[in-house]
């Protein structure tokens, strides 16, 4: 789509660095490419990721594991970002703590390329070890599938640093499976020290709200929320009652993690940050949420063409450093 065929308030709202973000995106990625099929889309956004990559910084060492489960039997691919000096060996420094990172994609599309040089520099800027998960996709694995691999390393990642604090974060639907984990382990001994949720998708009605005010947002629209949404849960809307799918729909927010959110104005996905920090405020978690004025969904891959992303990234990596010592930096 050109620009002027998006609805005239994001003419105004967007700056020129942003629409340029929105463009080259477009020319991968165009707006109807939620009706193509799931192969199509992920050619299409392997192609996008690979044009937007930048390259890692150069003190940080990535190797890739799996993760062995027995029941069922499956390997849950990682892979793993180590900043120079750090790590778990005898002659290593001790990491402060350990980032999981969950990618983006809508639970369809995605994988361990599409966010490799994000992760690696979260690793260099932060120096934590960052830990990225390659869950099960949508519609091979319908839901739970993406959630039990993420709480499965989460678990095993807790076992490998016992006494190290661990951060969770993701984007969109990792931002979603990051606030699940937490929701799902808020009881236990062992649970996040903290969460970064960036522009994520947990839960609301689709039918209000922002979802309505920027139904026609570029990036994602309102109607590609629902696809994806429909194609995670194989249609079945019962799955939305449970906290691990749609985290809003907790009846207690009580025992989760400090949380720290980063949403875009421009996103159909904004409001359900908004509530989600009501809902950890009244719980008495303590809770940070920025709204990037000017920003859309998926803007991650804009940090080196854009100030505004470019500083937000920087918000985001503070917030996981900050967390990552255990502490709170924020009024709200």
């Amino acid at each position: 789509m050109a620009r002027n065929d998006y609805p005239e308030k994001y003419q105004t709202l967007i700056d020129d660095e942003i629409w340029a973000f929105i463009d080259r995106s477009d020319s991968f990625y165009p707006p109807d490419t939620a009706e193509k099929s799931v192969e199509q889309q992920r050619a299409v956004y392997n192609d996008l990721c690979r044009s937007f990559h930048a390259g890692r910084p150069q003190d940080v060492t990535v190797t890739d594991n799996n993760i062995d489960v027995l029941e069922p039997a499956r390997k849950i691919p990682t892979r793993q970002y180590f900043p120079d000096g750090v790590g778990f060996g005898e002659d290593d420094q001790q990491p402060e703590a350990i980032v999981i990172y969950y990618h983006g994609g809508g639970f369809v599309v995605g994988g361990l390329d599409s966010h490799d040089d994000v992760c690696a520099e979260i690793c260099a800027r932060t120096k934590y070890p960052v830990v990225s998960v390659d869950y099960r996709l949508a519609p091979e694995f319908n839901y739970p599938a993406d959630f039990e691999d993420a709480l499965t390393a989460f678990g095993v990642i807790s076992e490998i640093g016992k006494d190290i604090r661990i951060i969770v974060c993701g984007d969109s639907a990792g931002g979603n499976l990051a606030a699940a984990v937490c929701h799902a382990t808020k009881n236990l001994e062992r649970k996040p020290d903290g969460q970064v949720l960036i522009y994520p998708g947990l839960g609301s009605n689709l039918d209000q709200g922002t979802f309505i005010e920027h139904a026609e947002a570029p990036m994602i629209t309102t109607k590609d929320t629902k696809f994806y949404k429909a194609i995670r849960t194989g249609g079945n809307n019962d799955f939305f009652k449970e906290p691990t799918c749609a985290p809003l729909n907790d009846t207690d927010f009580s025992g989760l993690p400090p949380t720290v959110m980063i949403s875009a104005e421009c996103d159909p996905l904004s409001g359900d940050c908004k509530d989600y920090q009501e809902a950890l405020r009244a719980a008495g978690v303590p809770v940070s949420l920025v709204n990037e004025k000017g920003l859309v969904h998926g803007y991650l891959r804009a940090r080196h063409m854009s100030s505004r992303a470019r500083d937000s990234f920087t918000r985001i990596v503070e917030a996981v450093s900050a967390l990552g010592k255990g502490e709170w930096p924020y009024q709200d």
